[in-house]
C-alpha cells in the first residue's frame, strides 16, 4: 500500500533534525526508531562518559522529534524487550507496525553498514549530507593522484565554501598558518576549560544506568559535565568562540600537566554526534575573525581541523573500504601494554595523557598523536589494538574518524595513504611542547642508559627497524645520516637499551 508505515532509523551519532533519513520520511505515516543497545556500547568497551553522553543526548533528541510531530519508538537499555542490537530492534519494531521498509542515513562504520545491508527487510540507505564532501566528491578529487594529502583537499574545501577567502585567494595570502601555531604553553592559562553543564534529571537517570551497567569499562563517569542537547552544545561553542578562540592557534599543540584543556574547543563529541553543524561552526569562527575578535592563525587552524582534517579523514575511511581498519603496513604485532588501561607507567607524559583520558574521555590531537600514538608506533604495537583503544576511550571516536587518524596518521599502517612519513619523534619534542618531562623518572636529555627517556632509544630503534622503507624518504633522510655519523659503540648501546626496555615492558615490569 502507498501509505504503509516505514521505519526511520536514527542512530546515536545522527542527532540532527536535518538528517537525510528524516528528510526522506513522513511524520504522518512513518515511525522513528531509536534504541540504546548493548551491542553498540560494548563492541569495544566504550568510555562511560561517552555512553552516558550518547544515551542522554538520544533521549533528549527523541523528545525533540516528538515535539516536531514524529512518532518515536525509543528503547531504553534496560527495557525487558530490548533486542540489544540495531538490527534486532528494527525487526522487533517492524513486526509491531507491520512495516516492510526501513529508511536509514548511512552509518559511519562499515560494520553497521554491513548489518543494515544484511537485514531481511529492504533498507533504503540515504547519504549522510551533514558532511561537506560526498563520497563521490572525494573520489573525484582523489582519482589519479599519486598521493592523497589533506592540504590540497583542504584548499578545495576552502574554495567551495568560501571560508577565509579573499576573492579566489586565501585570506592573508597563505592557505595554512600552522607554523604560527606551535608555541609551548604560556606561564599562565587564562581559561578554566570548556563550558560545563550540571546534569538535569534525565541525565542523572542515564548516569545511574551507566554506573550500574558499565562499571567495569575504562574511564571515570563523574563528574559528568557534557552538553547533551543542541542548545547546550551551541552555548559551549559560543563560549569557546568568545573566550578561547583568540588564543587557540598559538597554543593548540601545547601540553601541560596542570591544564587539560588549554584553549581547545572540546566540541568534537558534539560535532560527531550531530548536535552541531560543521559548516555553521566554521562560519561563526570566520565571523569572529572578520569582526577582529580572533587572529587569522587561530581561526584558520580551527577551520582546517573541521573542513580539512575531519572531512579528509572521512573521505579516506570510505575510499579505503571495509578492510582499511585491518591494514598493518609496517607489520607491527606487539600487544598493547597494560598501562594504556591503568596509567601506571614511569613515563610521566604517558601517565598524564592516559589519566586525562580516563577522567575526561578527551585528550587533544597532540597528546593523541605525539604521546600515546607516538609511543605505540615506536614500540611496534599492533595497529588494530591501538585503534581499538582509541575507539574505546574517547567520546568523539567513531570508526570513520578514528581509523584513518590511528591506522593512517598515527600508526602509518596504511602504507602512506594518509601521511607522507610516520609521525615519530624522540622525547625532545615532548620536552619542547610540554612540562611533562619535569619530575619524570626518566631523563629526556639522556640518550642511553637505564634512565634514558624511552622515546629516545625507541625512536632510533624504529628508524633502524624500518630503514629500508624510510631512508629514501626526503623528509627522513637527514635522520639516517645523523645515525650513520654516530660512533658504532653508541649505536649498539642505543639498540640494546631499546630491546631491554621492550623486553621489560612485555614482561609486565613497571616501565
Amino acid at each position: 500500500m502507498v501509505n504503509e508505515t516505514r521505519l526511520i532509523l536514527v542512530l546515536g551519532d545522527q542527532l540532527s533534525p536535518g538528517l537525510s533519513a528524516l528528510q526522506a520520511g513522513d511524520p504522518a505515516r512513518d515511525v522513528v526508531v531509536m534504541a540504546e543497545v548493548s551491542a553498540e556500547a560494548t563492541y569495544v568497551p566504550h568510555h562511560p562518559k561517552k555512553i552516558a553522553f550518547l544515551f542522554a543526548a538520544m533521549r533528549k533528541f527523541a523528545e525533540r522529534l516528538r515535539s516536531d510531530g514524529w512518532q518515536v519508538d525509543y528503547t531504553e537499555l534496560d527495557d525487558s524487550e530490548n533486542a540489544q542490537s540495531i538490527p534486532g530492534e528494527l525487526l522487533r519494531r517492524a513486526a509491531q507496525h507491520g512495516a516492510k521498509q526501513i529508511i536509514a542515513t548511512e552509518p559511519g562504520e562499515w560494520r553497521l553498514i554491513s548489518a543494515l545491508q544484511e537485514m531481511p527487510l529492504p533498507v533504503q540507505i540515504q547519504p549522510d549530507t551533514r558532511f561537506l564532501a560526498s563520497h563521490a566528491r572525494f573520489e573525484d578529487w582523489a582519482e589519479g593522484r599519486k598521493q592523497l594529502r589533506m592540504e590540497y583537499f583542504y584548499r578545495e574545501m576552502r574554495r567551495e565554501t568560501g571560508l577565509l577567502m579573499a576573492g579566489d585567494k586565501p585570506e592573508g595570502g597563505k592557505w595554512n598558518y600552522d607554523h604560527d601555531n606551535r608555541k609551548p604553553a604560556p606561564g599562565e592559562i587564562g581559561r578554566a576549560g570548556p563550558m560545563q553543564f550540571t546534569p538535569d534529571a534525565l541525565v542523572e537517570d542515564v548516569l545511574a544506568l551507566v554506573e550500574a551497567r558499565f562499571e567495569e569499562h575504562f574511564g571515570t563517569l563523574r563528574p559528568f559535565w557534557y552538553a547533551t542537547d543542541a542548545a547546550q552544545a551551541e552555548a559551549a561553542l559560543e563560549d569557546f568562540l568568545t573566550n578561547a578562540l583568540p588564543l587557540f592557534g598559538d597554543y593548540q599543540d601545547a601540553m601541560t600537566s596542570e591544564h587539560r584543556f588549554l584553549y581547545h574547543a572540546v566540541i568534537g563529541q558534539y560535532l560527531n554526534a550531530g548536535l552541531l553543524d560543521p559548516l555553521d561552526v566554521c562560519q561563526r569562527a570566520e565571523a569572529a575573525y572578520r569582526a577582529g575578535h580572533a587572529p587569522l592563525n587561530a581561526v584558520e587552524g580551527f577551520i582546517r581541523q573541521i573542513i580539512g582534517w575531519r572531512e579528509f579523514m572521512r573521505g579516506i575511511y570510505f575510499l579505503g573500504g571495509p578492510d582499511y581498519a585491518s591494514r598493518n603496513g609496517l607489520g607491527h604485532s606487539r600487544d598493547l601494554p597494560a598501562f594504556y588501561w591503568t596509567g601506571q607507567t614511569k613515563m610521566r607524559c604517558m601517565a598524564h595523557a592516559i589519566d586525562q583520558t580516563r577522567d575526561e574521555a578527551y585528550a587533544h590531537h597532540i597528546q593523541r598523536l605525539m604521546v600515546t600514538g607516538n609511543f605505540a608506533l615506536l614500540a611496534g604495537i599492533a595497529p588494530q589494538q591501538v585503534a581499538a583503544w582509541y575507539l574505546a576511550v574517547y567520546a568523539d571516536a567513531y570508526e570513520w574518524v578514528e581509523a584513518p587518524n590511528v591506522i593512517g596518521m598515527s600508526q602509518f599502517a596504511d602504507g602512506g595513504m594518509v601521511g607522507s612519513k610516520p609521525y615519530v619523534s624522540s622525547g625532545n619534542y615532548i620536552a619542547k611542547m610540554s612540562d611533562y618531562c619535569k619530575g619524570c623518572s626518566y631523563d629526556v636529555k639522556a640518550k642511553t642508559g637505564e634512565t634514558a627517556c624511552p622515546f629516545n632509544v625507541l625512536y632510533w630503534q624504529f628508524l633502524i627497524r624500518h630503514r629500508e622503507a624510510f631512508e629514501k624518504n626526503p623528509r627522513m633522510a637527514q635522520m639516517y645520516r645523523t645515525w650513520d655519523r654516530m660512533q658504532e659503540d653508541r649505536q649498539t648501546q642505543v639498540l640494546q637499551d631499546a630491546e631491554t626496555f621492550l623486553a621489560r615492558m612485555e614482561g609486565g615490569e613497571a616501565v
